[in-house]
Protein backbone atom coordinates (compact mmCIF):
# COMPACT_ATOMS: atom_id res chain seq x y z
CA UNK A 1 0.00 0.00 0.00
CA UNK A 2 1.49 3.29 -1.07
CA UNK A 3 0.65 6.10 1.30
CA UNK A 4 0.94 9.69 0.72
CA UNK A 5 1.49 11.94 3.76
CA UNK A 6 0.87 15.70 3.92
CA UNK A 7 3.59 17.24 5.75
CA UNK A 8 2.71 20.40 5.64
CA UNK A 9 2.70 22.83 8.75
CA UNK A 10 -1.29 23.03 10.03
CA UNK A 11 -2.02 26.39 9.32
CA UNK A 12 -4.43 28.53 11.41
CA UNK A 13 -8.27 26.75 11.55
CA UNK A 14 -7.20 24.38 8.69
CA UNK A 15 -9.90 21.91 10.86
CA UNK A 16 -12.54 24.72 9.96
CA UNK A 17 -11.51 24.88 6.33
CA UNK A 18 -11.25 21.35 5.96
CA UNK A 19 -15.10 20.76 7.50
CA UNK A 20 -16.31 23.40 5.63
CA UNK A 21 -14.45 21.59 2.46
CA UNK A 22 -16.09 18.63 3.24
CA UNK A 23 -19.29 20.12 3.58
CA UNK A 24 -19.64 21.88 0.08
CA UNK A 25 -18.42 18.65 -1.43
CA UNK A 26 -20.85 16.33 -0.08
CA UNK A 27 -23.87 18.90 0.22
CA UNK A 28 -25.50 16.56 -1.79
CA UNK A 29 -25.33 13.71 0.56
CA UNK A 30 -25.55 15.76 4.06
CA UNK A 31 -28.99 17.24 2.61
CA UNK A 32 -30.62 13.94 1.64
CA UNK A 33 -29.38 13.04 5.16
CA UNK A 34 -30.87 16.14 6.99
CA UNK A 35 -34.16 15.56 5.14
CA UNK A 36 -34.59 12.24 6.65
CA UNK A 37 -33.36 13.39 10.24
CA UNK A 38 -36.42 16.08 9.63
CA UNK A 39 -38.95 13.81 8.93
CA UNK A 40 -38.16 11.66 12.20
CA UNK A 41 -37.54 14.47 14.35
CA UNK A 42 -39.38 17.10 16.24
CA UNK A 43 -40.27 20.09 14.91
CA UNK A 44 -39.62 21.50 18.31
CA UNK A 45 -35.83 20.57 18.28
CA UNK A 46 -35.21 21.88 14.60
CA UNK A 47 -32.56 24.16 16.37
CA UNK A 48 -30.30 20.97 17.50
CA UNK A 49 -27.92 19.51 15.66
CA UNK A 50 -27.72 16.07 14.22
CA UNK A 51 -25.46 12.92 13.22
CA UNK A 52 -26.19 12.06 9.80
CA UNK A 53 -24.86 9.31 8.12
CA UNK A 54 -23.20 9.12 4.84
CA UNK A 55 -22.82 6.10 2.58
CA UNK A 56 -18.79 4.95 2.66
CA UNK A 57 -19.31 4.45 -1.10
CA UNK A 58 -20.33 8.43 -1.32
CA UNK A 59 -16.78 8.94 -0.02
CA UNK A 60 -14.39 6.38 -1.00
CA UNK A 61 -11.17 7.90 -2.31
CA UNK A 62 -8.97 6.74 -5.06
CA UNK A 63 -5.68 4.83 -3.80
CA UNK A 64 -2.58 4.12 -4.87
CA UNK A 65 -1.38 0.12 -4.30
CA UNK A 66 0.93 -2.62 -5.44
CA UNK A 67 -0.41 -5.73 -7.30
CA UNK A 68 -0.30 -9.06 -5.57
CA UNK A 69 0.90 -10.66 -8.94
CA UNK A 70 2.24 -14.12 -9.42
CA UNK A 71 0.84 -17.32 -7.92
CA UNK A 72 0.31 -17.31 -4.07
CA UNK A 73 -1.04 -19.05 -0.98
CA UNK A 74 -2.55 -17.92 2.33
CA UNK A 75 -2.65 -20.15 5.69
CA UNK A 76 -5.77 -18.92 7.85
CA UNK A 77 -4.54 -19.58 11.36
CA UNK A 78 -7.34 -21.20 13.70
CA UNK A 79 -9.35 -23.26 10.84
CA UNK A 80 -10.87 -26.15 12.27
CA UNK A 81 -13.98 -26.41 9.89
CA UNK A 82 -12.98 -26.15 5.99
CA UNK A 83 -10.83 -28.76 3.74
CA UNK A 84 -9.46 -27.99 0.41
CA UNK A 85 -12.35 -27.72 -2.17
CA UNK A 86 -15.09 -27.03 0.20
CA UNK A 87 -17.97 -24.54 -0.70
CA UNK A 88 -18.82 -21.95 1.41
CA UNK A 89 -22.25 -20.45 1.27
CA UNK A 90 -22.97 -16.97 0.45
CA UNK A 91 -24.00 -15.03 3.62
CA UNK A 92 -27.32 -13.44 4.06
CA UNK A 93 -27.74 -9.80 3.66
CA UNK A 94 -28.34 -8.29 7.21
CA UNK A 95 -27.08 -9.27 10.42
CA UNK A 96 -24.41 -12.25 9.91
CA UNK A 97 -24.03 -10.40 5.96
CA UNK A 98 -22.36 -7.77 4.60
CA UNK A 99 -22.58 -4.18 6.15
CA UNK A 100 -23.67 -1.35 4.41
CA UNK A 101 -20.21 -0.64 3.23
CA UNK A 102 -19.00 -4.18 2.44
CA UNK A 103 -16.83 -5.28 -0.51
CA UNK A 104 -17.03 -8.53 -2.55
CA UNK A 105 -14.01 -9.65 -1.10
CA UNK A 106 -15.92 -9.37 2.59
CA UNK A 107 -13.99 -6.10 3.24
CA UNK A 108 -15.81 -3.00 3.84
CA UNK A 109 -16.94 0.15 6.41
CA UNK A 110 -19.82 1.03 7.97
CA UNK A 111 -21.87 4.73 6.93
CA UNK A 112 -19.62 7.64 8.04
CA UNK A 113 -21.18 9.43 10.15
CA UNK A 114 -20.92 13.36 10.27
CA UNK A 115 -21.92 15.47 13.23
CA UNK A 116 -23.50 18.70 11.78
CA UNK A 117 -23.78 21.67 14.48
CA UNK A 118 -26.66 23.79 15.39
CA UNK A 119 -25.90 26.14 12.49
CA UNK A 120 -24.64 24.04 9.93
CA UNK A 121 -27.63 21.95 10.22
CA UNK A 122 -29.76 25.07 10.34
CA UNK A 123 -27.65 26.29 7.37
CA UNK A 124 -28.89 23.71 5.34
CA UNK A 125 -32.59 23.35 6.12
CA UNK A 126 -32.67 27.08 5.32
CA UNK A 127 -30.59 26.77 1.94
CA UNK A 128 -33.20 27.42 -0.06
CA UNK A 129 -35.92 29.41 1.85
CA UNK A 130 -35.96 33.53 1.97
CA UNK A 131 -38.74 35.45 2.45
CA UNK A 132 -39.74 36.44 -0.69
CA UNK A 133 -40.30 39.95 -2.48
CA UNK A 134 -38.14 41.82 0.09
CA UNK A 135 -38.24 45.94 -0.63
CA UNK A 136 -35.79 47.60 0.92
CA UNK A 137 -38.45 50.40 2.04
CA UNK A 138 -34.99 52.35 4.04
CA UNK A 139 -31.63 51.40 5.21
CA UNK A 140 -32.29 53.00 8.70
CA UNK A 141 -30.28 51.15 11.25
CA UNK A 142 -26.61 51.16 11.73
CA UNK A 143 -24.89 48.69 13.61
CA UNK A 144 -22.05 47.09 11.09
CA UNK A 145 -19.20 48.23 9.65
CA UNK A 146 -17.22 47.83 6.09
CA UNK A 147 -14.22 48.85 4.87
CA UNK A 148 -14.13 51.15 1.90
CA UNK A 149 -11.43 53.20 -0.21
CA UNK A 150 -10.16 56.45 1.12
CA UNK A 151 -7.89 57.27 -0.98
CA UNK A 152 -4.10 56.90 -0.80
CA UNK A 153 -1.43 57.04 2.53
CA UNK A 154 2.59 57.00 2.13
CA UNK A 155 2.57 54.21 4.91
CA UNK A 156 1.00 50.83 4.80
CA UNK A 157 2.11 47.57 4.33
CA UNK A 158 3.32 45.75 0.73
CA UNK A 159 -0.12 44.08 -0.16
CA UNK A 160 -1.67 47.31 -0.74
CA UNK A 161 1.25 49.30 -2.48
CA UNK A 162 -0.49 51.19 -5.32
CA UNK A 163 1.94 50.94 -8.39
CA UNK A 164 0.49 53.39 -10.78
CA UNK A 165 -0.12 56.18 -8.34
CA UNK A 166 3.23 54.79 -6.82
CA UNK A 167 5.09 55.47 -10.46
CA UNK A 168 3.25 58.84 -11.00
CA UNK A 169 4.78 60.13 -8.33
CA UNK A 170 7.96 58.60 -8.98
CA UNK A 171 8.09 60.51 -12.21
CA UNK A 172 6.62 63.29 -10.98
CA UNK A 173 9.70 63.27 -8.26
CA UNK A 174 12.38 62.59 -10.72
CA UNK A 175 11.33 65.73 -13.45
CA UNK A 176 10.92 68.04 -10.81
CA UNK A 177 14.61 66.91 -8.85
CA UNK A 178 15.96 67.01 -12.60
CA UNK A 179 14.28 70.34 -13.82
CA UNK A 180 17.06 73.09 -12.42
CA UNK A 181 20.04 70.35 -13.91
CA UNK A 182 18.41 70.15 -17.48
CA UNK A 183 17.66 73.98 -17.78
CA UNK A 184 21.25 74.43 -17.33
CA UNK A 185 22.43 72.08 -19.74
CA UNK A 186 20.23 73.52 -22.07
CA UNK A 187 22.32 76.48 -21.35
CA UNK A 188 24.81 75.11 -21.68
CA UNK A 189 24.39 72.94 -25.07
CA UNK A 190 23.16 76.55 -26.54
CA UNK A 191 27.11 77.95 -25.79
CA UNK A 192 28.59 75.01 -26.86
CA UNK A 193 26.72 75.37 -29.45
CA UNK A 194 27.72 79.04 -30.17
CA UNK A 195 31.35 77.84 -29.89
CA UNK A 196 31.17 75.74 -32.36
CA UNK A 197 30.00 77.86 -34.86
CA UNK A 198 32.72 80.30 -34.40
CA UNK A 199 35.22 77.67 -34.55
CA UNK A 200 36.37 77.25 -31.30
CA UNK A 201 34.83 73.59 -30.08
CA UNK A 202 38.35 73.16 -29.13
CA UNK A 203 38.97 75.59 -26.75
CA UNK A 204 39.59 75.39 -23.19
CA UNK A 205 36.28 77.14 -22.76
CA UNK A 206 34.74 74.15 -24.83
CA UNK A 207 36.27 71.63 -22.68
CA UNK A 208 34.88 73.16 -19.38
CA UNK A 209 31.58 73.12 -20.38
CA UNK A 210 31.83 69.11 -21.85
CA UNK A 211 32.84 68.00 -18.29
CA UNK A 212 29.92 70.41 -17.34
CA UNK A 213 27.65 68.94 -19.15
CA UNK A 214 29.13 65.83 -18.57
CA UNK A 215 28.76 66.07 -14.92
CA UNK A 216 25.09 67.30 -15.03
CA UNK A 217 23.74 64.19 -16.77
CA UNK A 218 25.84 62.42 -13.76
CA UNK A 219 23.85 63.73 -11.33
CA UNK A 220 20.68 63.17 -13.47
CA UNK A 221 21.52 59.52 -13.83
CA UNK A 222 22.02 58.96 -10.02
CA UNK A 223 18.21 59.98 -9.47
CA UNK A 224 16.81 57.01 -8.13
CA UNK A 225 14.31 55.39 -10.07
CA UNK A 226 11.54 55.32 -7.76
CA UNK A 227 11.61 56.26 -3.86
CA UNK A 228 10.56 55.22 -0.69
CA UNK A 229 8.88 58.54 -0.50
CA UNK A 230 7.37 57.96 -3.62
CA UNK A 231 5.08 54.68 -2.41
CA UNK A 232 1.61 55.49 -2.30
CA UNK A 233 -0.65 52.24 -0.64
CA UNK A 234 -4.63 52.21 -0.94
CA UNK A 235 -6.38 53.74 2.12
CA UNK A 236 -9.22 51.91 3.47
CA UNK A 237 -11.46 52.98 6.22
CA UNK A 238 -14.40 51.89 8.54
CA UNK A 239 -17.29 53.46 7.90
CA UNK A 240 -20.98 52.18 9.21
CA UNK A 241 -22.97 49.73 6.60
CA UNK A 242 -26.52 49.90 7.29
CA UNK A 243 -28.81 47.21 7.59
CA UNK A 244 -32.47 46.75 6.83
CA UNK A 245 -34.63 46.14 9.85
CA UNK A 246 -38.12 44.58 9.83
CA UNK A 247 -40.90 43.58 11.92
CA UNK A 248 -42.82 40.01 11.30
CA UNK A 249 -46.32 40.20 13.21
CA UNK A 250 -47.34 36.88 14.21
CA UNK A 251 -51.75 36.34 14.88
CA UNK A 252 -53.31 33.73 15.64
CA UNK A 253 -56.38 32.37 16.72
CA UNK A 254 -57.12 30.93 20.19
CA UNK A 255 -60.56 30.96 20.47
CA UNK A 256 -62.93 27.71 21.17
CA UNK A 257 -62.98 26.66 17.76
CA UNK A 258 -59.39 25.97 18.46
CA UNK A 259 -58.91 22.65 19.84
CA UNK A 260 -55.71 21.97 21.68
CA UNK A 261 -53.83 19.87 18.22
CA UNK A 262 -55.08 22.81 16.20
CA UNK A 263 -53.16 25.30 18.54
CA UNK A 264 -50.04 22.95 18.55
CA UNK A 265 -49.63 23.28 15.13
CA UNK A 266 -50.36 26.87 14.55
CA UNK A 267 -47.71 27.09 17.74
CA UNK A 268 -44.95 24.65 16.13
CA UNK A 269 -45.45 26.64 12.52
CA UNK A 270 -44.63 30.48 14.46
CA UNK A 271 -41.88 28.81 16.70
CA UNK A 272 -40.35 27.86 13.12
CA UNK A 273 -41.29 30.78 11.32
CA UNK A 274 -39.26 33.05 14.83
CA UNK A 275 -36.68 30.55 14.06
CA UNK A 276 -36.56 31.49 9.99
CA UNK A 277 -36.49 35.15 11.10
CA UNK A 278 -34.14 35.76 13.67
CA UNK A 279 -31.28 33.83 10.88
CA UNK A 280 -32.35 35.96 8.20
CA UNK A 281 -32.40 39.58 9.77
CA UNK A 282 -30.10 40.28 12.18
CA UNK A 283 -32.22 43.27 13.34
CA UNK A 284 -36.34 42.20 13.91
CA UNK A 285 -38.85 42.62 15.96
CA UNK A 286 -41.56 39.71 16.37
CA UNK A 287 -44.74 41.36 17.43
CA UNK A 288 -47.15 38.65 18.76
CA UNK A 289 -50.93 38.56 18.54
CA UNK A 290 -53.54 36.36 19.51
CA UNK A 291 -57.44 36.67 19.52
CA UNK A 292 -61.07 35.41 19.87
CA UNK A 293 -63.40 37.89 19.91
CA UNK A 294 -60.95 40.50 21.56
CA UNK A 295 -57.27 40.56 20.04
CA UNK A 296 -54.59 41.42 22.81
CA UNK A 297 -50.93 41.97 21.81
CA UNK A 298 -48.54 39.77 24.13
CA UNK A 299 -45.35 38.15 24.69
CA UNK A 300 -43.89 35.22 23.14
CA UNK A 301 -44.18 32.98 26.45
CA UNK A 302 -48.05 34.40 26.22
CA UNK A 303 -48.63 33.69 22.97
CA UNK A 304 -47.58 30.42 23.37
CA UNK A 305 -48.72 28.71 26.41
CA UNK A 306 -51.95 31.03 27.20
CA UNK A 307 -55.41 29.10 26.84
CA UNK A 308 -58.67 31.31 25.93
CA UNK A 309 -62.06 30.10 24.88
CA UNK A 310 -64.77 32.02 23.30
CA UNK A 311 -66.02 32.87 19.63
CA UNK A 312 -64.05 33.87 16.70
CA UNK A 313 -64.08 37.84 15.26
CA UNK A 314 -60.98 37.67 13.44
CA UNK A 315 -61.40 41.60 12.18
CA UNK A 316 -60.44 43.03 16.14
CA UNK A 317 -56.39 41.22 15.65
CA UNK A 318 -56.04 42.93 11.93
CA UNK A 319 -57.43 46.54 13.27
CA UNK A 320 -54.63 45.96 16.36
CA UNK A 321 -52.15 45.67 14.13
CA UNK A 322 -52.87 48.10 11.95
CA UNK A 323 -53.23 50.49 15.04
CA UNK A 324 -49.49 49.14 15.74
CA UNK A 325 -48.12 49.30 12.52
CA UNK A 326 -49.19 52.96 12.81
CA UNK A 327 -47.95 53.97 15.83
CA UNK A 328 -44.89 52.30 16.31
CA UNK A 329 -43.70 50.98 12.63
CA UNK A 330 -44.05 53.96 9.66
CA UNK A 331 -44.24 51.72 6.82
CA UNK A 332 -41.46 53.90 4.94
CA UNK A 333 -39.09 52.96 7.76
CA UNK A 334 -39.98 48.92 8.20
CA UNK A 335 -40.34 45.77 6.24
CA UNK A 336 -43.13 44.89 7.90
CA UNK A 337 -44.50 41.03 7.20
CA UNK A 338 -47.91 39.33 8.68
CA UNK A 339 -48.34 35.93 8.91
CA UNK A 340 -51.87 34.71 10.45
CA UNK A 341 -52.97 30.84 11.61
CA UNK A 342 -56.44 30.28 12.20
CA UNK A 343 -58.75 27.65 11.48
CA UNK A 344 -60.87 29.51 9.50
CA UNK A 345 -63.94 29.60 11.67
CA UNK A 346 -65.15 33.22 11.85
CA UNK A 347 -68.42 35.05 12.04
CA UNK A 348 -70.06 35.50 8.41
CA UNK A 349 -70.59 38.81 9.13
CA UNK A 350 -66.86 39.63 10.08
CA UNK A 351 -65.00 38.01 7.40
CA UNK A 352 -65.67 40.44 5.01
CA UNK A 353 -64.91 43.32 7.14
CA UNK A 354 -61.32 41.40 7.31
CA UNK A 355 -60.94 41.23 3.64
CA UNK A 356 -61.57 45.06 3.54
CA UNK A 357 -59.37 46.01 5.93
CA UNK A 358 -56.64 44.04 4.41
CA UNK A 359 -57.30 45.11 1.06
CA UNK A 360 -57.74 48.94 1.73
CA UNK A 361 -55.33 49.54 5.10
CA UNK A 362 -53.31 46.71 5.87
CA UNK A 363 -51.46 45.00 2.44
CA UNK A 364 -50.26 48.30 0.82
CA UNK A 365 -48.77 49.08 3.99
CA UNK A 366 -46.63 45.93 4.11
CA UNK A 367 -44.59 43.49 2.35
CA UNK A 368 -46.14 40.19 3.02
CA UNK A 369 -48.87 38.23 4.16
CA UNK A 370 -49.15 34.70 4.71
CA UNK A 371 -52.20 33.23 6.49
CA UNK A 372 -52.37 29.29 7.05
CA UNK A 373 -55.73 27.73 7.91
CA UNK A 374 -55.61 24.52 9.94
CA UNK A 375 -58.19 22.34 9.18
CA UNK A 376 -58.76 18.91 7.02
CA UNK A 377 -61.95 19.20 5.63
CA UNK A 378 -63.43 22.18 3.66
CA UNK A 379 -62.21 25.32 3.77
CA UNK A 380 -64.68 28.14 5.48
CA UNK A 381 -65.82 31.63 5.36
CA UNK A 382 -62.68 33.07 6.56
CA UNK A 383 -60.68 31.52 3.30
CA UNK A 384 -63.52 32.66 0.59
CA UNK A 385 -62.81 36.13 1.43
CA UNK A 386 -59.56 35.90 2.03
CA UNK A 387 -58.74 34.20 -1.73
CA UNK A 388 -60.25 37.41 -3.05
CA UNK A 389 -57.13 39.15 -1.45
CA UNK A 390 -54.36 36.68 -2.87
CA UNK A 391 -56.41 37.38 -6.26
CA UNK A 392 -55.80 40.96 -5.99
CA UNK A 393 -52.72 41.37 -4.51
CA UNK A 394 -50.84 37.66 -5.56
CA UNK A 395 -47.44 39.49 -4.98
CA UNK A 396 -48.08 40.22 -1.33
CA UNK A 397 -50.66 37.80 -0.11
CA UNK A 398 -50.24 34.28 0.46
CA UNK A 399 -52.48 31.49 1.38
CA UNK A 400 -51.88 27.59 2.39
CA UNK A 401 -53.53 24.96 4.16
CA UNK A 402 -52.36 22.40 7.23
CA UNK A 403 -53.87 19.39 7.41
CA UNK A 404 -52.06 17.70 10.11
CA UNK A 405 -48.34 18.15 11.49
CA UNK A 406 -47.01 16.42 8.58
CA UNK A 407 -47.96 19.39 6.79
CA UNK A 408 -46.17 22.23 8.51
CA UNK A 409 -42.78 21.71 6.67
CA UNK A 410 -44.06 21.42 3.29
CA UNK A 411 -46.41 24.72 3.76
CA UNK A 412 -43.78 26.12 5.08
CA UNK A 413 -41.10 26.06 2.21
CA UNK A 414 -44.00 26.97 -0.08
CA UNK A 415 -45.19 29.65 1.60
CA UNK A 416 -41.24 30.80 1.90
CA UNK A 417 -39.54 29.46 -0.96
CA UNK A 418 -36.58 31.47 -2.35
CA UNK A 419 -38.16 33.61 -5.28
CA UNK A 420 -36.16 32.89 -8.72
CA UNK A 421 -36.55 35.88 -9.83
Amino acid sequence: MLQIIDRRNDSKNKSAVNRNRFIRRFKGQIRKAVQDAIARRKIADIDNGEKVGIPSKDISEPQFHHGRGGRWSVVQPGNDRYLTGDEIERPEEGAGGRGSGASLDGEGLDDFVFTLSREEFLDIFFDDLALPHLIKTQLARITEYKRVRAGFTSTGVPANINVVRSLRGATGRRLAAGGPYRKTLRALHAELAELEECGAGDGERATELRAEIARLLRRIETLPFIDTFDLRYNSRIRVPAPSTQAVMFCVMDVSGSMDEQKKRIAKRFFMLLYLFLTRTYEHIEIVFIRHHTLALEVDEDDFFRSRETGGTVVSSALELMLRIVRQRYASNIWNIYCAQASDGDNWEADSPKCRELLESSIVPLIQYYAYIEISEGEQQNLWREYARVMASHPQRFAMQQIGGPEDIYPVFRELFRKSLA
